[in-house]
């Protein structure tokens, strides 16, 4: 069992604020979703290319995930919060002219300024969360704040289904969307401005900490599985860390982006009662996440990950199947063990980089491409066959495994 302390009390007030910001920016990454569908009533446009929307927002991260980690390494995790924030909000209230001028190209736009926003603030605020105590313990502060992560999942769909198909028409519908991003345009650039008045703790990294104390260990016993020093492209379980995260994106997002079209072929429902069973699976998210934290007290987090990761093997089989009310409730289940992949995954792959931290976390962070890789391949299929779609994220699933129980382990190739 772990004795190491969740944190210390002089970084609460930070380690608060930070965790709530993985809640604001999963209400505009589900809302994405949410979109997805809206735009293909709305705009009249195919599911394949409603997929351009998870194109536009994962395309955002791996174009900020470098320069996220440039920026943060010179200037700080706090400057590099207020950035992410501020891209954030823009991009927010650039849905005002989108929906202005109906246009589905000015919605992707502004929708890649908000991820740009979104990838800065995933870039600083993982390390930011494994900083803030000891390096034993960041497994589990980084799935405690994803938790929250997945609360701000649950209210997206939500607000989703009441602003967004709420409406009675197409144009009161991209009125509701305007004045939702308007409202969380302002909120965001409230919290840019409190949080330049926070005043940050001196942080030393503890990844970097247990290097010094591994390589102190290392000249005791005149050998290591791992070389600070050396490029981060030899440190193999990062290297695999970033292929695990680009296919667990990618399975998340053709997971997340199709889920409301399956309720509505596959069970009939109107499209805001699906929405709000989006909401529910990802409830089964944030349920996942603080299970996940609870279990890695006593099973190794690679264990967890390995195991959870199974478990969706199976749901993807039998959602596949359309089994009517069996198979959506698999659907559904699908989010409770997502929940631990993300932040399991990203954390592993920074154990034991020390001054690399920063650096890795971008490229980590530039892995969320996947899900503008496969949500488009995913949207193909699904224009014949929705339930057919949900076949393909087992082969991510299956990499996803194979990191987890092989490839997590630290250690610098030759």
């Amino acid at each position: 069992m772990n004795s190491a302390k969740f944190t210390e009390k002089k970084y609460i007030i930070v380690l608060s604020f930070v965790t709530s910001l993985f809640f604001f920016w999963a209400i505009a990454l589900t809302m994405g979703d949410v979109l997805n569908k809206h735009f293909q009533n709305v705009l009249h446009i195919s599911k394949a290319k409603s997929g351009l929307v998870q194109l536009s927002i994962f395309g955002a991260y791996a174009l900020m995930g470098i320069p996220a980690g440039l920026f943060m390494k010179k200037f700080g995790y706090k400057k590099g919060v207020i950035l992410g924030l501020v891209l954030f909000a823009s991009g927010a209230f650039l849905f005002v002219p989108a929906a202005d001028n109906s246009s589905f190209t000015f919605f992707r736009v502004a929708l890649f300024i908000l991820a740009l926003g979104m990838a800065t603030l995933e870039t600083v605020a993982h390390p930011f969360v494994a900083a803030l105590g000891d390096e034993r313990t960041s497994d589990q502060r980084v799935n405690f704040a994803q938790s929250f992560n997945g609360l701000g999942a649950i209210m997206g769909p939500l607000l989703g289904g009441i602003f967004i198909f709420g409406g009675s028409g197409e144009d009161s519908s991209l009125d509701s969307v305007k004045s939702l991003y308007t409202w969380i345009g302002v909120i965001v650039l409230v919290l840019a401005i409190i949080f330049f008045f926070i005043k940050v703790p001196e942080l030393k990294d503890p990844h970097a900490e247990e290097i010094e104390l591994a390589e102190h260990a290392a000249g005791e016993n005149h050998e290591t599985a791992v070389d600070s020093s050396a490029p981060l492209w030899k440190q193999k379980h990062f290297v695999w860390a970033v292929v695990a995260q680009f296919f667990n994106v990618a399975a998340q997002g053709g997971t997340w982006a199709f889920f409301i079209n399956y309720g509505v072929e596959k069970m009939h429902f109107q499209e805001t009662e699906a929405s709000y069973y989006f909401s529910l699976s990802m409830a089964m998210m944030m349920i996942g996440r603080f299970i996940g934290t609870f279990l890695m007290k006593y099973i190794a987090p690679n264990k967890v990950l390995a195991i959870f990761t199974a478990c969706n093997i199976v749901l993807c089989l039998i959602i596949s199947q359309s089994f009517g009310w069996v198979s959506f409730i698999s659907l559904i289940l699908l989010n409770l063990f997502l929940s631990v992949m993300y932040p399991t995954i990203f954390s592993l792959g920074l154990k034991k980089l020390g001054g690399k931290v920063a650096q890795a976390s971008s490229f980590l962070v530039m892995a969320m491409f996947g899900g503008a890789f496969f949500t488009p391949i995913m949207g193909v299929i699904a224009e014949k066959d929705v339930a057919h779609s949900y076949l393909l994220p087992i082969i991510c699933y299956v990499i996803i495994v194979l990191f987890a129980l092989k490839f997590y382990k630290p250690k610098t190739s030759k």
